[in-house]
């Protein structure tokens, strides 16, 4: 069981918007670098979203101009907002820290009409 606890997914059709919430104690949300990460059914988990400390994002190709990724220190919470999602978005979510620590359990996102 990871330290991460993260929610916000569910079902949306293509061209809609999610946002996702990780919340984790608040030394790790503010000494470390935040990512995001997904898992497609039957692929690897890939890395989706980086913030630094700094606030310095980066994206995967896939998701860059659809994705943002931001963090909010008062309150613990790393956020990915997703917009016109895809029926490729789908997989379950999952944030972690760089260098990274155990996962948690994910929230599932599932792209269909």
């Amino acid at each position: 069981q990871g330290q991460f606890v993260e929610s916000g997914g569910g079902l949306v059709q293509p061209g809609g918007s999610l946002t996702l919430s990780c919340t984790a104690s608040e030394s790790i949300l503010t000494l470390y670098a935040k990512t995001w990460y997904r898992q497609a059914p039957g692929k690897e988990r890939e890395l989706v979203a980086t913030i630094t400390i700094g606030g310095s994002t980066t994206y995967a190709g896939s998701v860059k101009g659809r994705f943002t990724i931001s963090r909010d220190h008062l309150n613990n919470t790393v956020y990915l907002q997703m917009n016109d999602l895809r029926p490729e978005d789908t997989g379950v979510y999952y944030c972690n820290v760089l260098p990274k620590l155990p996962w948690g359990q994910g929230t599932q996102v599932t792209v269909s009409s």
